[in-house]
């Protein structure tokens, strides 16, 4: 026991490399869509000619999963990644490559080590996806949307104003003082809790990384206007003739009995005809009749 420390010991002073240390020249690297990239992966000596190998990786959700385990490649990863020595080589990346990896090293006496590497895809943004309305209130509080789903890394966002780009902190900037939105730069959201007609402009949003050029969504014009009182009080009036002219109209077409009748309904009697007797007998019914006689 004292040899194994004493030789770590001299292993250190004289490499510099502590004892069962696993190092990576590379902790942050960034590559293009779809290009190679090798993520490095040493470790010290004392873990042995026999040492355990194998590369982790985490997503940004979180989720994960291996990629070297066990002496070979996962089968996920089998035709874009090879290891050489304990390094990781990809032969092409996606943007769901997008993450961390851990290197872990494990000796033949329960020795452990391991080294990270964050690998980060670059990938340009789309034209983003803009809500802007286009017309509202005075007093009323909106939110203008912005958001790109594919740039890597994540894009951060800038708004327009008739073409004049807006300061993340107006009340520091001259001739922005009295403007009262709120710009999120990281989620895109452009928030007025109240507008006025000042804000009333043409309004478009930019994406932009350090994959590529910057994107920008199609301008829209927001009107921020008064409420109309006088167009509500007209639609009401107008609204109120309409009623009274179709009242009107149903009183006419019932007095000229356009419309169906409505009638009682009775139950009906059956009637037998019987025609009068040729002979007058006296005991017909029906009308009274006089009669004469005569004496001869």
């Amino acid at each position: 026991m004292f040899f194994a420390c004493l030789v770590s010991t001299l292993f250190f002073a004289t490499t510099g490399v502590s004892s069962f240390s696993v190092t990576t020249s590379n902790a942050n690297v960034e590559v293009k869509e779809n290009e190679g990239v090798d993520l490095t992966c040493s470790y010290s000596a004392d873990f042995g000619q026999s040492a355990r190998v194998e590369w982790k990786f985490k997503d940004l959700t979180g989720s994960q999963k291996y990629i070297y385990y066990n002496g070979k490649t996962t089968s996920s990863y089998g035709n874009r990644v090879t290891i050489y020595g304990s390094n990781l080589r990809f032969s092409k990346v996606t943007r769901l490559d997008n993450g961390v990896y851990d290197c872990e090293v494990s000796g033949v006496n329960s020795q452990f080590g391991e080294a990270r590497v964050k690998l980060t895809v670059l990938v340009p943004p789309s034209p983003p996806l803009c809500r802007i309305p286009s017309s509202i209130t005075t007093g009323k509080s909106t939110t203008l949307s912005c958001h790109d789903r594919d740039g890597s890394p994540p894009p951060q966002y800038r708004w327009y104003r008739n073409n004049v780009l807006l300061p993340p902190e107006p009340r520091k900037m001259s001739g922005f003082q009295n403007s009262t939105y709120v710009l999120n730069s990281a989620n895109g959201n452009l928030e007025f809790p109240a507008v006025r007609k000042t804000d009333t402009a043409e309004y478009f949003c930019e994406a932009f990384n350090n994959a590529g050029p910057p994107q920008r969504c199609r301008a829209v014009n927001m009107e921020v206007s008064d409420i109309n009182t006088g167009g509500i009080v007209a639609g009401v009036i107008v609204g109120l003739l309409f009623l009274a002219l179709l009242i009107v109209g149903i009183w006419y077409a019932h007095k000229k009995g356009y419309l169906p009748q409505m009638t009682e309904s009775k139950p009906k009697t059956n009637v037998v005809y019987q025609p009068p007797s040729m002979y007058g007998g006296e005991d017909d019914d029906g009308e009274f009749k006089q009669k004469s006689s005569f004496v001869v």
